[in-house]
């Protein structure tokens, strides 16, 4: 099951692809059986050559701003009909319409359920509050075991202190006897 970085990874994607002005953005889930190099792909297209460069310079930016996050490899950057970005989990495909029309990544995924943009941010939402929820579970927990721990070290050093400022105490004395001594 893909982790919730993921999901806001693809879910910014998805974004970047949206405010390019991306034709056709879908996200396919893929089989596990079927694909197991990653999760999704995100298609897409634009218009002409130089969007579809320009959808992907915004996602390689954004991911990199908001996650730090860099794809592992980008490939037809040059002639811009194909370009595929490989981010592990997902795999970004940015098409021209002629070349998407012919190659129907959608038709050869038919086992592929496609997600909308909504449900897979709905499907984030949860994975988000049932995450807090278990934390806010595990920390009710865990303060009762981190007090007890907490005060048994601070009587302990608390005694040490006592004799470390005795000791150093009477260690310094004699010194202070010897120095008036030598004074006379």
């Amino acid at each position: 099951m893909p982790s919730t970085e993921s999901y806001q990874l693809l879910l910014a994607a998805a974004a970047a692809c949206e405010d390019k002005k991306a034709e056709e953005v879908r996200i396919l889930a893929l089989d596990p059986s079927e694909s197991g190099l990653t999760d999704y792909f995100l298609i897409c297209n634009g218009s002409n050559e130089r969007q579809n460069v320009a959808i992907t310079d915004e996602i390689e930016l954004r991911l990199k701003r908001e996650f730090g996050a860099y794809p592992n490899s980008i490939e037809g950057r040059r002639q811009a009909e194909w370009i595929l970005m490989d981010y592990v989990d997902f795999i970004v495909h940015v098409f021209s319409r002629e070349k998407r029309a012919f190659y129907g990544l959608e038709r050869l995924r038919k086992s592929a359920a496609t997600i909308s943009v909504a449900a897979l941010s709905a499907e984030l939402k949860s994975k988000i509050a049932s995450a807090r929820a278990h934390k806010a579970a595990s920390r009710s927990v865990k303060p009762a075991s981190k007090a007890v721990t907490k005060a048994v070290p601070a009587k302990k050093s608390s005694s040490k202190n006592a004799i470390r400022k005795t000791a150093t105490k009477s260690a310094k004395k004699p010194a202070a006897k010897k120095s008036n001594k030598l004074a006379k």
